[in-house]
């Protein structure tokens, strides 16, 4: 039987990259050119820029999300000794960095409408946190899918309880909370630049924000062997740099990311439209936030069936994410869990489902995917 053609991937960096084109290749020309090729004018540029439109006093690059966020727990003075609690349904990257630094990872469950991080339970936990444990010193909360983790609720349970709240905004440059942007509300805030993000480089990066001077330059040093003068480490740092060509692209990309993120904010909305009536759950908003929609994530007990169903119309989809992470190999039976087992994160990875979604789909595919999504009912 022959494998249907697919029309409509579920994401595609190139078409980002072939839509600026011109402006991409005149930055790269202009890095290559500068002859300086880390931490030079264009990463200054972009952080600077990117603080500016984030709303954030100060910004510092690295290499990817994933030191981005180990590089803002050791800037909190988190590592071995502590322990910082998440969620399970999450890029593993959530963990790793948590482990990269030295801290114990405690896995609460999420709430089953958005997705993110059940109050309820991060509350009951730390009140009462498990005795074999470090203390809790911080608490993750990520902005899964494109918008915000319950902030009103976690920022007051992580003031009452004196631990740190870090942002995870891997996947939501540009969402909003009561009209300001994600990663300005907790003591710091990571994302990511991977290709596929909102805000994607054309390769690897990772950027942290903060209201504090004297952290970011703590992070500045951090991110370079603990260098405040060079070759001279004032404390044990690492190697994590965001290279002069990716901030170059990135501040390209940066000035088109308000408009990307409309683009797909009116995707959504299309889909939204095709689902009335659907066996497929669309995805919830939250009062108060604005969706950004780096991944469109419906839900349905039938995953399998509507993925062949859609697969022999052309169109991709995408399963985020198909196993928690206490359940991978690498971490099953050794990760503290939160009072209800992931029980909730366990359900909805049975069960979420994502559709096409990035700002370069043409009004053609959109339309394909909304007619394949009428034809499920």
């Amino acid at each position: 039987m022959n494998t249907p053609t697919i029309t409509v991937p579920v994401a595609n960096p190139g078409a980002g990259y072939l839509v600026l084109k011109p402006e991409i290749d005149a930055a790269v020309a202009r890095a290559l050119a500068s002859g300086w090729y880390i931490l030079g004018a264009e990463g200054k540029a972009f952080e600077a820029e990117f603080a500016a439109w984030l709303g954030a006093t100060r910004s510092v690059g690295c290499a990817n999300g994933t030191d981005a966020l180990a590089l803002a727990l050791r800037a909190l003075d988190i590592g071995p000794g502590c322990t910082v609690i998440t969620v399970s349904h999450t890029a593993v990257a959530t963990v790793a960095a948590i482990e990269m630094v030295g801290a114990t990872p405690l896995l609460v469950d999420i709430d089953p409408i958005h997705y993110t991080l059940d109050p309820t339970e991060l509350a009951e936990t730390l009140a009462h946190p498990p005795k074999n444990l470090p203390p809790i010193r911080a608490v993750i909360a990520v902005h899964l899918y494109g918008q915000a983790a319950d902030l009103e609720a976690i920022q007051a349970i992580c003031a009452r309880h004196d631990v740190a709240l870090v942002e995870d905004c891997a996947q939501a440059h540009g969402a909003t909370w009561h009209g300001k942007k994600l990663g300005i509300f907790g003591a710091i805030a990571a994302f990511s630049l991977y290709p596929t993000k909102n805000l994607g480089a054309l390769g690897d990066g990772g950027i942290i924000a903060t209201h504090d001077p004297a952290r970011a330059d703590r992070l500045m040093a951090l991110r370079q062997y603990g260098w405040r003068q060079h070759y001279i480490s004032d404390e044990v740092g690492v190697n994590s740099r965001l290279d002069e060509i990716q901030a170059a692209i990135l501040r390209v990309k940066l000035h088109h990311l308000d408009a990307q993120n409309a683009r797909r904010q009116q995707i959504a909305a299309r889909y939204d439209a095709a689902l009335v009536g659907s066996v497929l759950r669309p995805p919830a908003r939250r009062e108060n936030a604005s969706h950004v929609f780096h991944l469109y994530v419906t839900r349905t007990p039938n995953r399998a069936e509507i993925q062949a169903q859609l697969r022999t119309t052309g169109i991709a989809s995408g399963i985020h994410y198909p196993a928690p992470v206490h359940l991978q190999p690498a971490y099953q039976g050794r990760i503290a869990l939160g009072p209800s087992g992931c029980a909730q994160t366990e359900r909805a990875a049975a069960q979420v489902l994502s559709l096409p979604m990035f700002p370069e789909l043409t009004d053609a595919q959109v339309e394909a995917v909304c007619t394949a999504l009428r034809a499920l009912r």
